[in-house]
């Protein structure tokens, strides 16, 4: 099973190099214009296009693409003029740091929304409960980012208005790229502050709407599991509550909510790019957005890939999660 699910990522990368390389390529702006800038002659043009191999035909440069990426080189950025590698080490960590704290926010509020809409049903706390996961699945995480910005920041003045850390700072030695964890491994307090108080915003505005979606999907998981014939034996049997809901109910309703979690990490990692863009956060996603403004084709082909691949980690690893929960799966 191992062995298929891994021939299976493989094949689903090859068939994303493949799209994204044909989208990209169909777009109507010449990359090696914008390269070479808007006075620069014809000869001028024509030369970035060699240099970059633009000038090739559409499959050699797609084979061309895959022999350098079997090297792990994704090619060199037109716009950084970097190795498009290096340009993701850098803002990599940004993005996953973004995004870890975001679903720690939605995974703990959203299923602890859940699990007290369903256990007091049709109380003041349920449709409370549900006015939070439909306010929060309807509202544009740009439009709540801005006006927290607007709140926060301009009004009350209680929280940065973007980036990652202030410039009088010290920041700690980079070991993981993740601030909070590096001021954490280096004991520096004052690092570790600054980096949350940067953090919190922007992560609780990219987390509301995976907290809603989860916590509708754990509020009617509860309910059906409560429902089932073992729960009534397990109050029968004269187990307190707070058992029956702790150690049969939510451990059985998590098997939804498991697998929409490995949803909603592609769902943070690709809705990353407006949130950081608009908090002028230093990740993948306002990094990719700058790339597909220049048309520059190595940097959106390594970003997707990049997330792509940790898309399809996650998954597998949900599965498993998903096997640990419910044994009857294994076999």
């Amino acid at each position: 099973m191992l062995l298929r699910r891994l021939v299976m990522m493989a094949l689903v990368l090859v068939g994303i190099t493949i799209i994204t390389f044909l989208l990209s390529r169909v777009v109507p702006t010449d990359p090696a214009r914008l390269i070479a800038g808007p006075r620069a002659s014809a000869e001028g043009v024509a030369k970035v296009r060699h240099e970059y191999g633009l000038d090739l035909p559409l499959g050699q440069q797609y084979w061309r693409y895959m022999a350098n990426l079997l090297d792990w080189n994704f090619g060199k950025s037109f716009h950084s003029l970097r190795p498009v590698a290096q340009d993701l080490a850098d803002f990599l960590p940004a993005t996953v740091e973004l995004t870890l704290a975001a679903l720690l926010f939605a995974v703990i509020v959203g299923n602890g929304i859940g699990v007290v809409s369903a256990v007091w049903r049709n109380s003041l706390a349920d449709h409370l409960s549900r006015l939070v996961a439909i306010g929060g699945l309807s509202t544009p995480a740009f439009w709540l980012g801005i006006l927290a910005q607007l709140l926060l920041y301009q009004r009350l003045g209680w929280l940065p208005f973007g980036g990652r850390h202030s410039d009088g700072v010290a920041m700690p030695p980079e070991i993981t790229g993740l601030i909070t964890v590096d001021s954490l491994l280096a004991g520096n307090w004052a690092a570790l502050w600054d980096g949350l108080h940067h953090l919190l915003l922007p992560a609780l505005v990219l987390g509301i709407e995976p907290m809603a979606v989860l916590a509708r999907i754990m509020r009617t998981s509860m309910l059906e599991v409560m429902r089932e014939q073992y729960i009534l034996a397990a109050r029968a049997k004269g187990l307190i509550e707070r058992v029956v809901i702790w150690k049969h109910a939510i451990r059985n309703a998590l098997l939804s909510v498991v697998t929409m979690i490995g949803l909603q990490i592609g769902y943070l990692l690709g809705g990353s790019i407006l949130v950081e863009t608009v908090f002028s956060w230093p990740g993948i996603g306002r990094y990719s957005a700058r790339a597909i403004v220049t048309a520059d084709y190595n940097a959106v082909m390594g970003v997707t890939l990049v997330v792509a691949a940790i898309y399809l980690a996650t998954n597998f690893l949900v599965d498993m999660a998903y096997a640990w929960l419910d044994p009857r799966i294994r076999y």
